[in-house]
């Protein structure tokens, strides 16, 4: 038996990447997801039935973030899945970046965009899903850890650290609920928003700034997000964990030399 068996969850930005990951993890666990996509609709089928050849449940709704109507647009595709069915799991994951958002250079319409998706979806998704979710239920948010250390994408760090703030203050609203509000923050992840990392000199280099010494995969962030879903993290809330392998715990190191073999 799964950690999850007869729950629900709903993972936003879930067609690939990080959430993607969520979303197979949470359906290992025993939950029936639902699938969130923006617009990759063939992304999103291929999570659900990768899910689903894997033995687990889980459909796709479609909803563009960041627009009027988009949270009534979500909420009416999950309503058509879960039937009555209660929400028990809500993970908000889906987010974008700009890179040309930085101090310098970014425009009002910019700033707008990346606050719409990030911030303001975020809100409003937990504010109709607490509607839906019994007590003792599950919030995750998906957080960076651009919120600690400086990046040129200052609009994309401000966005995530809004979402730590959520976080703690829902926490405590919540509480009396039994709900959870909990937020991971990952380091420096292999998505397709970290592209960059495809460049093998590029992965080395991140590789010498973690403590653990590789970048992260979406699946060590998905584990972390199903610990806190489930009963184990029953006793945890209003927390935020860098789920990055000891990402910048001290000046960059050069891996060490493999030690010779000894006999004997």
């Amino acid at each position: 038996m799964g950690k999850l068996d007869g729950r629900t969850a709903l993972v936003t930005g879930a067609s690939r990447g990080i959430g993607r990951a969520v979303a197979l993890r949470l359906a290992e666990e025993g939950a029936l997801v639902a699938v969130h996509y923006g617009g990759n609709e063939a992304a999103a089928a291929d999570t659900v039935a990768t899910i689903r050849n894997r033995g687990g449940e889980a459909f796709a709704v479609r909803a563009e973030l960041g627009v009027p109507g988009d949270v009534d647009a979500l909420f009416a595709g999950l309503a058509a899945g879960l039937g009555e069915r209660p929400l028990d799991i809500l993970v908000n994951n889906a987010a974008i970046i700009t890179r040309t958002a930085t101090m310098e250079a970014a425009t009002p319409e910019e700033f707008d965009r990346l606050f719409a998706v990030n911030v303001r979806a975020p809100f409003f998704i937990t504010q109709r899903a607490l509607r839906l979710m019994p007590d003792g239920g599950r919030i995750v948010n998906v957080s960076s850890g651009a919120t600690w250390f400086a990046t040129p994408e200052t609009v994309y760090a401000m966005t995530k650290g809004a979402l730590n703030v959520l976080g703690r203050s829902l926490a405590q609203s919540a509480g009396a609920r039994g709900i959870t509000v909990n937020t991971v923050s990952p380091g420096i992840t292999a998505t397709d928003m970290n592209s960059w990392l495809d460049d093998p000199e590029a992965a080395r280099q991140v590789s010498t700034m973690v403590a653990l010494g590789r970048p992260g995969q979406p699946a060590d962030v998905g584990d972390a997000v199903a610990f806190f879903a489930s009963d184990d993290a029953r006793w945890i809330t209003g927390q935020t964990v860098e789920v990055n392998g000891g990402l910048l715990l001290g000046p960059p190191v050069e891996p060490p030399a493999a030690a010779a073999p000894v006999s004997g």
